[in-house]
């Protein structure tokens, strides 16, 4: 892995979907900070090559990040990361001071620790209206007071409008510093398939992929009863579609590295165990429906999948977030389906569970959209991106089998560093 690469650092990292986008477009992620040790574990079994830094962002200065990785002391190009926060404002205080949103503050006193370049911070669609907003205008007239410039008429994107078969709306907030140039947002590649309704500037352009694109390709999963107790199985996948072949394309428009593989092996597969009157009412809900009982969305072939949710931390009982059902079949979709519908390669491995998984997909920015993102500061820094030409070996399997307990041990954190489920008596 050569030095001619913009170099960068991800900042709640998860399990690396951002970092991954980042990656396709051309940085090297030298540095992802997270503090779950479950996902420290997938990050690290899916970016070898990298250093994962199982840490809280409020106790990290941008030192130790620089020598716990490959930094040193050279320049940051861009730090990126979707800090967790409310964005409510208190009356007679600033938002900002308030401890509930504190993650921003730190993912503000990292960027300017680290000197960066530049800044891309993701978050919810509701920190753009109502009272929320005050908040965000009082992050954007911090990093101002930090010395960063940020791009005004800051935008929410929308996955489905590049090339992505999910309606997923973030906000992303850039910046950099004074020295160097404002990128822009990128503009939209697709519009939703099947949608209702289309802004007047997206008519012209192509639909995004479709549910069917994304995952008719893929073996039902009930000829396959080892799944019933493993996440992965022997399995042919053929005749995939343009979606599937970009998304596992190392090719012209991708410049991330090779990942050794077993093509023919299906991952992060495990089946969801449904009773017969769940299955029941799966099998008769319509395509494109809401199941009346448990609220899931039935997929619709023709169309996006809505936007797949993570569930509720340990801490908040550790639900699984309502999951789609498959279009075809009379179940939930599984890990690797969602995957798909979130652009993730099929490389790419997810933590064995069921919960675990669909929490770190739900949680995470499509790497597609990252991407896009990630190649409008690319063109700045470096118009013709170099591609990343070594291959790697991924991790260990028992990276992704690893419960909180053996995770916090091999990370050697401290014990309840997430804080433990808490019952509901």
């Amino acid at each position: 892995m050569g030095n001619q690469r913009p170099i960068a650092v991800d900042l709640f990292a998860g399990a690396g979907g951002m970092t991954l986008g980042f990656e396709q477009a051309g940085f090297d992620v030298l540095a992802s900070v997270e503090i779950d040790p479950i996902h420290c574990a997938t990050h690290e079994y899916n970016f070898p090559m990298w250093k994962v830094i199982c840490a809280n962002v409020t106790k990290i200065s941008g030192d130790e990040i620089r020598q716990k990785s490959q930094i040193g002391d050279r320049e940051v190009d861009v730090v990126f990361g979707g800090p967790p926060c409310q964005g409510f404002s208190l009356m007679g205080k600033r938002a900002f001071d308030d401890p509930r949103n504190e993650l921003v503050s730190h993912f503000m006193r990292i960027v300017t620790e680290l000197n960066a370049k530049y800044f891309v911070m993701e978050n919810v669609k509701g920190l753009t209206v109502g009272n929320h907003r005050k908040f965000l205008d009082e992050v954007i007239d911090s990093f101002e007071q930090n010395g960063y410039k940020v791009l005004q008429n800051y935008k929410v994107l929308n996955a489905a409008h590049f090339g992505v078969p999910q309606h997923r709306e973030r906000l992303f907030l850039i910046g950099c510093r004074q020295d160097v140039h404002l990128p822009n947002y990128p503009a939209p590649i697709t519009k939703p398939a099947k949608a209702k309704r289309i802004a007047k500037e997206l008519i012209d352009l192509p639909n995004s992929p479709t549910v069917y694109e994304a995952i008719a390709d893929l073996q039902d999963i009930a000829q396959h009863p080892a799944l019933l107790n493993q996440d992965f199985c022997t399995a042919t996948i053929s005749g995939s579609s343009k979606y599937v072949e970009l998304i596992n394309d190392f090719g012209k428009a991708n410049f991330g590295y090779k990942r050794k593989h077993n093509a023919n092996i299906l991952t992060s597969s495990l089946m969801s165990k449904h009773g017969e009157s769940s299955k029941y009412r799966f099998r008769n809900t319509a395509q494109g429906e809401v199941e009346r009982i448990s609220r899931f969305y039935k997929l619709d072939l023709n169309g996006i999948s809505n936007t797949l949710r993570a569930g509720t931390p340990s801490n908040r009982g550790a639900f699984t977030a309502p999951r789609p059902i498959h279009p075809n079949s009379p179940r939930c979709i599984t890990v690797r389906e969602a995957a798909r519908l979130h652009s993730y390669p099929d490389w790419f491995r997810f933590h064995k569970t069921i919960w675990h998984g669909f929490r770190q997909v739900g949680n995470s920015v499509p790497p597609l959209l990252a991407k896009a993102v990630a190649s409008q500061i690319m063109e700045i820094l470096q118009p013709y991106p170099v591609i990343g030409k070594d291959e790697y070996v991924l991790g260990e399997d028992k990276l992704l089998q690893l419960n909180m307990t053996t995770a916090v041990k091999y990370y050697g954190i401290k014990p309840h560093t997430i804080e433990p489920r808490t019952k509901i008596r």
